[in-house]
């Protein structure tokens, strides 16, 4: 006993297939740009917290030594954007990194602070009014 087929089920699979594949590299490529995001604000925010902490040193710190810094920290680790920027600007009171990368139409743009404190000067004066 022979068994026919229609044809309706390959032709209906066959415009599927493209629609699932699509959503399914969408998914792949949204997962390789949060990646990567959270690659750059991780890096710039210990960039701008290892700058407050050197800030404080007699020396102080430079901006071309975070800017390296920032660019060791991200080194291979991003999947998509492999073109990263970083500015470093030290203030006074603040370290800020600013950090982006494109790739065609995808843009990251990231910026961290961290404030330079001085705590040993509070516990100093805490120490004075007991």
């Amino acid at each position: 006993m022979l068994k026919t087929v229609q044809g309706s089920m390959t032709v209906e699979t066959s415009f599927l297939m493209p629609t699932i594949l699509f959503l399914i590299m969408g998914c792949i490529l949204a997962v390789f740009y949060y990646h990567d995001k959270n690659i750059l604000s991780g890096a710039a925010y210990e960039t701008a917290v290892v700058g407050s902490a050197k800030a404080r040193e007699k020396d102080g710190v430079a901006e071309e030594e975070l800017e390296q810094l920032f660019r060791e920290r991200v080194k291979g680790k991003c999947i998509l954007f492999s073109n990263v920027h970083a500015e470093v600007s030290v203030g006074k009171d603040e370290i800020e990194v600013t950090a982006a990368a494109a790739r065609r139409s995808m843009e990251i743009s990231v910026s961290k602070r961290a404030a330079v404190t001085n705590p040993e000067k509070y516990i100093r004066d805490m120490r004075r009014l007991k």
